[in-house]
């Protein structure tokens, strides 16, 4: 596990409040490039402040050093970061904070990052935000505060797709579906909610028993199977339940990190759930199998894993806490097949489909060798012990 700059550093100060990953897509270059960004509270003589950092994946490591920052604020206690959301294009992200949310526009270049406010007055002034995220598409953005009020915009013309001021109780978790059609949310008090996005309504509440708490909750994202994942709580048990969001029924659940959970997150490719616990362990779970592929114990040592955010091209997660910052580890998983891996398979498979058929051909008394036109042998009626055919009888009538 390499450390991922939760410590106070020289040029930025503070620890780490929240993190999120940032892929560019550069249609000069090969492959994407990834960047992390940190929100970072603000310490004696430093202000709290957004940073931009470079990470380097064979290392499996963030630059020390920011390559671009951005002041959030005087250093009062509302202007701190609390979440951070990344446009899917990695030219926007949005911070949170006690007193509404910042928008920053993120310009990147051969050598350097800019990081530049911009304004949002839709968002500027909508007080603490417990969650936001944007659709996989980048054409939504939902943010849900602790005053219970849900709020989803189309993106970027910030037109006003759901205002629900009483959505909640207060939030506890959200998330967009694949397809960006719904959007799930779960409160404080256990209950969870579907939305359609598109009729601005509330759609169905997710069932439960008096005793459960619906906590966390994250959507499918492989592109073929519509879930719904939650995390349940009942009593000191917590189990990962399975709704199917063709009719929104429970398909199953079963017991993964065996102790509550403060935060769930899924990858990218939809391959992996990560789930973080309230003593500082997380684990990673294969989707398909649903088992534990990867335990980090005591990552972040007794304090609450705030969240846990999946590296866009690497088996790597960035976990934060309150009290440890933020942490960087590389899943111990099966390494993915890459592209140039799949063509050599296909290849190979091609090359000795080639041989066997030549040698086929080359060995084979069968129909590829049999004499074709006037060279074909006269049929042996002998072997047959049969009689010739006698011919048919040509004369005219």
């Amino acid at each position: 596990m390499a450390s991922g700059g939760g410590e106070a550093s020289a040029v930025g100060g503070g620890k780490v409040a929240c993190a999120a990953w940032i892929r560019r897509r550069d249609e000069k270059a090969a492959a994407a490039r990834v960047f992390a960004a940190y929100g970072r509270a603000g310490a004696a003589g430093s202000p709290p402040a957004i940073e931009v950092l470079g990470f380097d994946s064979q290392e499996c490591a963030l630059s020390p050093e920011p390559l671009a920052r951005a002041v959030l604020g005087e250093g009062g206690a509302g202007d701190a970061p609390r979440g951070i959301a990344v446009h899917p294009a990695g030219d926007e992200l949005v911070c949170a904070t006690a007193k509404g949310c910042r928008l920053f526009k993120l310009i990147f270049e051969e050598f350097t990052v800019r990081i530049i406010p911009r304004d949002a007055p839709p968002l500027e002034s909508v007080g603490p935000q417990k969650c936001l995220a944007f659709s996989t598409d980048g054409a939504k953005f939902a943010i849900g505060g602790e005053d219970g009020h849900l709020r989803i915009f189309h993106w970027p013309s910030m037109n006003v797709l759901l205002d629900e001021p009483k959505a909640h109780k207060s939030f506890r978790d959200i998330d967009i579906s694949l397809d960006s059609e719904f959007l799930v949310s779960t409160s404080t008090d256990g209950s969870a909610r579907i939305w359609k996005i598109d009729e601005g309504a509330p759609l169905v509440n997710l069932t439960r028993s008096s005793d459960e708490k619906i906590e966390c909750c994250r959507f499918s994202r492989d592109g073929m199977k519509p879930f719904l994942f939650c995390t349940v709580a009942k009593g000191s048990k917590v189990v990962t339940v399975v709704w199917d969001i063709s009719d929104w029924k429970r398909i199953g659940y079963k017991r993964l990190l065996g102790k509550p959970i403060s935060t769930l997150s899924v990858s990218l490719d939809g391959k992996y759930l990560a789930l973080g616990s309230h003593d500082g362990d997380f684990c990673a779970v294969d989707v398909k199998k649903m088992e534990v592929s990867h335990w980090s114990k005591k990552a972040h040592l007794g304090s609450p894993v705030t969240s846990i955010e999946f590296c866009p091209t690497e088996r790597v997660v960035i976990s934060t806490s309150n009290q440890w910052g933020a942490e960087l580890t590389k899943l111990n998983v099966p390494a993915d097949w890459k592209e140039w891996q799949v063509w050599l398979v296909l290849l190979a498979l091609f090359l000795a489909s080639a041989i066997l058929f030549y040698m086929f051909y080359e060995r084979s008394d069968s129909f590829w060798n049999f004499p074709m036109g006037r060279h074909q042998p006269s049929k042996p009626w002998n072997l047959l012990k049969e009689s010739p055919p006698v011919p048919e009888d040509q004369t005219p009538w």
